[in-house]
């Protein structure tokens, strides 16, 4: 006789629910898949981006005769012309950019007649103009003497040309953002000071003085204008046109097609050194990104110093000491709830709350002289009070658990010890519960590092040249706008005048974002450990 049918398997369990199990195995599976490719993109291309490129010479036929076409190839693409024939196209970047307008253009690839890779092309990084991609010419000295490319002593009078203009611009720039800046920011103060109280005999001496001082610095920085000007070095473009770069303007000279495996690495660290740091350059499509690093990481740390006694305390209260009860649950909702508003929210918030009330305040309190607004400007403090409201949710929620999950029989051996319930929430249950809350404040600063929308409204900018932190007293300067790694994507992905030349720029960035990002994520989880083993607990 046939046993009835049943429902279950050998095993003993319901196999109704198992399509829904592979459905969603099915669904995270997709999203791990995605995460990775996304991951694998950003860095290949990241990576590309310092990797230095053999540099081909093209011949290209352009209908009324050949043209020849220095560059490396930076994509590939399928193009159908209008009566649709299929064209398989490159994309070169030629830099040069005084001599073609544009530093990338499309060919197509059947009107390559001939290709390429001599060794003498040198691939040359000045400080305006973008690259050039040229051969050796001869150098100009200010002394009307000439050092020609066949020159056996032309590498070595080269080397010594860019030593010698890299001393004179940090000379330079030394007396320019340092000394003059110094000078000019007494004169405003001095200035001010006659304004409201009225000119003195000590205000007049001093500002003689300072303007000694600004006219001997004023000498001093035209003289090392003069030496950087002084020395030219020609190049001939590979269609023989002659491009002039003056001695100030070379930053660095790197021969390709010359250098091996060895050379290369080599020349990919220093572009990697260089662009960690240095200041970005050319509409930020070139140069480094240093000041959005340091705007970065002060940024979170600041903002990790505001949320992380809030969000702890706030768990504490509402864990250990608050009644359990309606209102109680109606915050919880509250935090919760916050977790999920839009950040441009908060954005618009810290806008109104902090820099226009609290900045308001603190102006007309201490700062009342002041023509321009000091705290009523967005600054790295707003934009990190702001960011730290963001994330204090996150904190609370985490800290919560945390002490939930401290064994019930450790506070009431505490208690039984004669401890009072703030000396064993103190010395007992917080110990117990910091793997948690540690991991809590780092998830807060991972999504402070990433936040960009609020940031547009309280402090962040394009370009920031003073950075929040400096040698000059008071040394933090809390007021200052400062750059972001996030908008800094943003405006070149966005906002760059010139968006093929930052599209290498925008995967870098974003390669050092999240690098940071798990660095920092990585940095939990080691400290947690540690300190869950040092603090392991075992309940009654």
């Amino acid at each position: 006789m046939d046993s009835k049918p049943t429902s279950f398997a050998t095993t003993g369990r319901s196999r109704k629910g198992e399509p829904f199990v592979w459905l969603t195995a099915a669904g995270l599976t997709m999203g791990v898949v995605l995460t990775l490719g996304l991951l694998g993109l950003v860095v290949t291309k990241g990576i590309q981006t310092f990797w230095p490129d053999r540099i081909q010479v093209f011949e290209i036929d352009t209908g009324a005769g050949t043209e020849k076409v220095a560059g490396y190839v930076v994509q590939e693409r399928e193009r159908r012309d209008p009566q649709g024939v299929d064209h398989e196209e490159i994309q070169i970047f030629r830099g040069n950019r005084e001599l073609f307008g544009e530093k990338f253009a499309f060919f197509d690839r059947a009107s390559i007649r001939s290709q390429e890779i001599p060794e003498d092309i040198l691939l040359v990084e000045r400080m305006e103009g973008g690259h050039v991609i040229a051969r050796a010419g001869k150098i100009l000295r200010a002394d009307g003497t000439e050092v020609p490319a066949n020159d056996p002593g032309f590498a070595t009078s080269l080397d010594e040309l860019i030593e010698k203009t890299d001393t004179k611009r940090e000379e330079l720039r030394r007396i320019e953002k340092i000394e003059i800046g110094r000078n000019a920011r007494e004169v405003k103060e001095l200035r001010s000071l006659e304004r409201f109280e009225g000119s003195t005999p000590e205000t007049q001496a001093r500002l003689a003085t300072l303007n000694e001082e600004f006219l001997k610095l004023d000498a001093e920085r035209n003289l090392v204008r003069q030496a950087l000007a002084g020395d030219v070095l020609l190049l001939d473009a590979v269609d023989g046109r002659e491009i002039r770069i003056e001695a100030g303007e070379l930053l660095h000279i790197f021969r390709p097609n010359q250098a091996g495996v060895i050379g290369r690495t080599g020349e990919m660290l220093r572009r990697v050194w260089h662009f960690l740091a240095s200041d970005p350059r050319e509409a930020n499509t070139e140069g480094g990104v240093y000041p959005a690093i340091f705007g970065t990481v002060v940024m979170t740390l600041v903002m990790s110093l505001f949320v992380t006694p809030f969000g702890v305390v706030a768990a504490i209260y509402l864990r250990e000491y608050a009644k359990q009860g309606p209102l109680v649950r109606a915050v919880r909702i509250s935090v919760n709830n916050l977790a999920g508003v839009p950040s441009i929210v908060f954005g618009v918030f810290g806008l109104a709350f902090f820099i226009y009330f609290l900045g308001g305040v603190v102006d007309s309190w201490f700062f009342p002289r002041s023509e321009e607004p000091v705290f009523k400007s967005g600054g790295v403090l707003w934009a990190s009070l702001t960011l730290a409201l963001l994330t204090v949710p996150v904190v609370i929620v985490a800290t919560e658990e945390a002490l939930a999950a401290v064994p019930r029989g450790v506070r009431e051996a505490a208690l039984a010890c004669g401890a009072s319930k703030w000396q064993a929430i103190q010395r007992v249950v917080l110990p117990a519960s910091l793997p948690g809350i540690l991991t809590g404040v780092i998830l807060a600063m991972a999504r402070g590092a990433g936040e960009v929308a609020p940031l547009m409204l309280v402090g962040v900018v394009k370009s920031a040249p003073d950075l929040p932190i400096d040698g000059e007293a008071p040394f933090i300067h809390a007021e200052r706008q400062f750059m972001h790694l996030g908008f800094h994507i943003y405006d070149l992905g966005f906002q760059s005048p010139d968006s093929e030349a930052a599209k290498p720029m925008v995967f870098a960035t974003t390669l050092l974002l999240i690098t940071i990002v798990v660095v920092m994520n990585l940095a939990a989880i080691i400290i947690r450990n540690r300190l869950r083993k040092k603090y392991a607990t075992s309940s009654f």
